[in-house]
């Protein structure tokens, strides 16, 4: 199976959570939250539902990025309000949200392992890039 392939499989399989089990996005959610104070501040005053769903829509951007090599508006629009100018997200937090990322994919994904995690990281990496060069640059 190539990388995309690896994690369109995988991705299928974390979003099928029991009904008591948080979806995977709240459960991202949750465990970046606890993973900085920095993070926490964040995100002090957001509605984590409208979070939670905004995050649905950039989460296919990136996926789009990695498949086309385009920048979509929506991800144009999130890399400038997130730049130095708008809400000054540091690209450090960046490496942070991804590593919480694949450690929630673990989690949801009984089937995860050392090349799935590889998969989400290859295909989320550009529109990281992106993201990151975007604070100075937007």
């Amino acid at each position: 199976m190539s990388f995309e392939e690896l994690f369109d499989a995988s991705y299928e399989r974390v979003l099928q959570t029991p009904p008591e089990v948080p979806d995977f996005f709240e459960g991202f959610y949750r465990r970046f939250l606890m993973s900085s104070p920095e993070v926490r501040a964040l995100f002090r005053n957001t509605d984590m539902a409208v979070q939670r769903s905004m995050l649905k829509k950039s989460f296919f951007s990136l996926v789009a990025f990695y498949a086309s090599g385009n920048v979509d508006d929506v991800l144009h629009r999130i890399a400038c309000l997130h730049s130095a100018r708008h809400l000054s997200i540091k690209p450090y937090l960046y490496d942070l949200w991804l590593d919480c990322l694949t450690d929630t994919v673990r989690a949801y994904d009984q089937e995860c392992s050392d090349d799935i995690e590889l998969a989400w990281r290859l295909v989320l990496s550009p529109g990281i890039t992106y993201m990151k060069f975007g604070y100075d640059h937007f």
